[in-house]
């Protein structure tokens, strides 16, 4: 019989994902675009501060990264995060692979670990007990890649990936405090706000 494995140490605050993402929002000032994850992580984007810039993922797990990518690619001059939740992340790990291949500068991608798929019952993911997400985005070829030690150190990578030239990704431990607020639930009106705030549609 195979000994048990010990959840990876990460050695890291446990923060939590509302008060994360608004410090995140207080720092853009050039219209950087920012893409959420499904249901908590996005429900927080929009509770931090709404913006034409913000894109909020509906329905689908593990496309953040992916419509992130195609944002930093299709405009390379602006910004781009992308905040996703460690069970969603673990339904698209391809997508790192991808990322580090291409490798889009202006690329940031936050991953908030909570250990659970918090959303539909808090069931644990494997990362709660086996896989260390930062450890993975590396050897993915994502070299810049940390887990931040606390608030502080998580605004200092923000900062730092402000003015990265290649692709970073940040791994936050996150408590399971349920969204703040929820997200208003038209497609439609997502996208054409989003690509409004990209420069790409007049508003409606």
């Amino acid at each position: 019989m195979n000994a048990p494995v010990n959840p990876p140490d990460r050695n890291t605050k446990v923060m939590n994902r509302f008060d994360l993402t608004s410090r995140l929002v207080a720092k853009l000032k050039n219209e950087e675009a920012v893409v959420g994850g499904i249901g908590n992580t996005n429900f927080d984007l929009w509770a931090a501060g709404h913006r034409p810039q913000n894109f909020y993922m509906l329905g689908s797990m593990g496309l953040a990264f992916p419509i992130a990518l195609g944002v930093a690619l299709a405009q390379p001059k602006r910004r781009v995060f992308a905040l996703e939740g460690d069970g969603s992340l673990l339904m698209q790990l391809g997508s790192l692979s991808t990322i580090a291949a291409l490798a889009p500068k202006n690329l940031t991608m936050v991953v908030m670990d909570n250990g659970i798929y918090q959303i539909t019952g808090a069931q644990p993911t494997p990362a709660a007990a086996l896989a260390d997400i930062v450890a993975i985005a590396v050897a993915s070829g994502i070299a810049d890649s940390a887990w931040a030690a606390d608030e502080e150190d998580f605004e200092r990578l923000i900062e730092q990936s402000l003015t990265a030239a290649a692709p970073a990704l940040i791994g936050v431990r996150i408590d399971d405090k349920p969204g703040t607020g929820t997200t208003r639930r038209d497609p439609v009106q997502i996208r054409e706000r989003f690509m409004h705030g990209m420069g790409v549609r007049q508003p409606l």
